[in-house]
């Protein structure tokens, strides 16, 4: 049924509720405008066509309400791939890609080549020049070390990976000034050795660069709801947790896990206000996140007290949304006041499950 079968009460009842969401995203619009936040693009909505055109539209509606998004992604998934069609056996040693001096340039090809240029193609169906690729080797944005890993006792060489040592976020910040959404892969170049690039956890870079742009946010995108306190029992999901407790539980989690959580905290003691895990499989899961109560994730935050900032920002949105019903009851009648009483009583819910912006 379209909005043209609607009657006249149900198409206001449908405007309140369209409204109630409006006016609930107006404390967040305050908090973040002109703010930078960082999102690592990466799971499913990397691969998935209308998950990637919802994430370009996300990146251009932050944009569009005054935030600086900047987007850092891998690309697992398109380098294994490459790898194979070029005949080079993909091997992984302690959850890292061994990557050969042969496989380093088809690794740097695919990021900058493929993926890069696809994010930034697809974000600029909405506007001419609104993206801009910015390479992790190019201007010594990423600088790295080489790292081995101890598997079973046994050190291992990982040919071209690395940790990041420094970041230069000049030419993110020139992007951002210029009113674009910077698109930044992850590979380094190597301290030891400028003419060499590295091949850096995308989690680790997105992380790295959000500390080094003071970022009010980091958002991670990923396949699963959250974190979970106890998996795989499901009822055991966490909104909200502060680094010491992060910290306690980081050994217990699972191993894909330990990468993103680890990013989250180091951001968050780094100075980031806020760093969010969030279910990429949700279309448009970002806004909901940046812009609702319910967000779409786990957010690590400093420390508990933030909590209160965060009741007191639930508070004014319910009295925004308790004036939207009035209003609405005055203008349209009953029906159209029972929706957005329904509305209030969903935020009422949503803010005693204390999810933190």
């Amino acid at each position: 049924m379209s909005d043209h079968d609607l009657t006249k009460e149900e198409e206001h009842e449908l405007a309140a509720v369209k409204a109630a969401t409006l006016i609930e995203s107006l404390p967040w619009l305050k908090r973040f405008s002109g703010k930078v936040v960082v999102v690592k693009f990466g799971g499913n909505a990397m691969i998935n066509e209308d998950l990637k055109r919802a994430f370009a539209e996300d990146m251009v509606y932050l944009r569009y309400a005054g935030l600086h998004p900047v987007v850092v992604h891998g690309g697992g998934p398109q380098i294994s791939a490459a790898l194979k069609e070029q005949g080079i056996e993909s091997e992984f040693r302690g959850g890292y890609r061994v990557t050969t001096t042969e496989a380093i340039t088809v690794v740097r090809d695919v990021l900058a080549g493929e993926v890069n240029r696809e994010i930034v193609e697809l974000v600029n169906e909405h506007g001419d020049g609104l993206a801009v690729g910015v390479f992790g080797d190019g201007g010594s944005l990423f600088t790295g070390e080489k790292k081995g890993v101890v598997v079973d006792g046994e050190h291992f060489d990982l040919g071209h990976v690395g940790d990041i040592t420094h970041v230069d976020p000049s030419g993110v910040l020139a992007a951002i000034e210029a009113g674009r959404i910077p698109v930044v892969s992850s590979i380094a170049i190597d301290d030891a050795h400028p003419d060499q690039a590295l091949n850096v956890n995308a989690d680790a870079a997105a992380g790295a660069l959000a500390i080094a742009l003071k970022a009010a946010k980091l958002m991670m995108l990923t396949d699963v709801p959250g974190l979970y306190r106890n998996w795989p029992d499901r009822d055991s999901i966490v909104d909200l947790i502060a680094v010491e407790e992060l910290r306690e539980l980081l050994p217990s989690l699972e191993s894909g896990m330990i990468p993103k959580m680890t990013a989250c905290l180091d951001a968050v003691v780094g100075g980031v206000g806020g760093a969010t895990i969030i279910d990429g499989r949700i279309p448009h899961s970002i806004l909901l996140e940046v812009f609702t109560l319910r967000g779409a994730g786990t957010e690590v935050i400093p420390d508990p007290s933030r909590r209160t900032e965060n009741q007191m920002t639930h508070a004014e949105i319910g009295r925004r949304v308790a004036a939207s019903a009035s209003s609405s009851a005055t203008d349209h009648g009953t029906t159209t006041s029972s929706a957005a009483d329904r509305t209030a009583g969903k935020h009422e819910a949503t803010t005693e499950k204390g999810h933190e912006q």
